[in-house]
């Protein structure tokens, strides 16, 4: 398939690409049989790389492209759970979303600093006729909301049990996401986005 011929997916399908492994990691690790925390936590990794490859597959026969967010997402699931499957430490996986949210603040923090609209090449479609002030002041507030949802993901799992981990990815780093997405909006209004579009849900990592 040409870049002529790829399609933009649609904010159910991303939404399904980027929350569904998390569902299946988090599933997995509560109905793995094993009583031994680490097992069930090595099985659920495993069954998170997999889906992780059913994403991009599915995303590639959908749209004919995959997202830099899922690439490097994916890329480092599999690094990472491989780690995690090689020395059964459970840390290197848990570290994944730091370093997600760490990579992706940092993409944004240079192209604030040297003023080159990353945001607004990666996002530009789902909010159309936002003003360039518009794109500056998303990008400030997403490069705010990565460092500290790298810090919070930090304290979650360095101070909590895995169980309760497993759990925040799901319930509460997706809803948190979210919930800053939508509360993005007024801003949004208020610089250029044309109040007749409804605009996607933009969908950052939200491993």
């Amino acid at each position: 398939m040409t870049a002529k011929d790829s399609k933009s997916a649609s904010p159910l399908l991303r939404m399904a690409l980027d929350i569904g492994p998390l569902v299946v990691f988090f599933a997995v690790y509560l109905l793995a049989p094993s009583k031994l925390e680490i097992a069930r936590l090595l099985t659920a990794t495993v069954a998170f790389m997999i889906s992780m490859g059913a994403a991009l597959a599915i995303s590639w026969w959908k749209t004919g492209h995959i997202s830099p967010m899922l690439w490097i997402s994916a890329a480092l699931v599999l690094v990472l759970g491989s780690l995690t499957l090689y020395f059964h430490n459970e840390a290197f996986i848990k570290m994944k979303p730091t370093l997600v949210y760490l990579l992706f603040a940092l993409v944004l923090g240079y192209g604030l600093w040297s003023g080159k609209p990353l945001l607004e090449l990666l996002l530009g479609q789902a909010y159309p006729g936002l003003s360039e002030r518009g794109w500056r002041l998303l990008t400030i507030n997403w490069t705010i909301f990565f460092v500290f949802m790298a810090v919070l993901n930090e304290f979650v799992w360095r101070t909590t049990s895995t169980t309760f981990w497993a759990s925040y990815k799901l319930w509460g780093a997706i809803p948190l996401t979210m919930i800053f997405a939508m509360a993005n909006i007024p801003m949004l209004m208020r610089h250029g986005l044309q109040l007749g579009d409804k605009p996607d849900e933009p969908v950052p990592p939200v491993e």
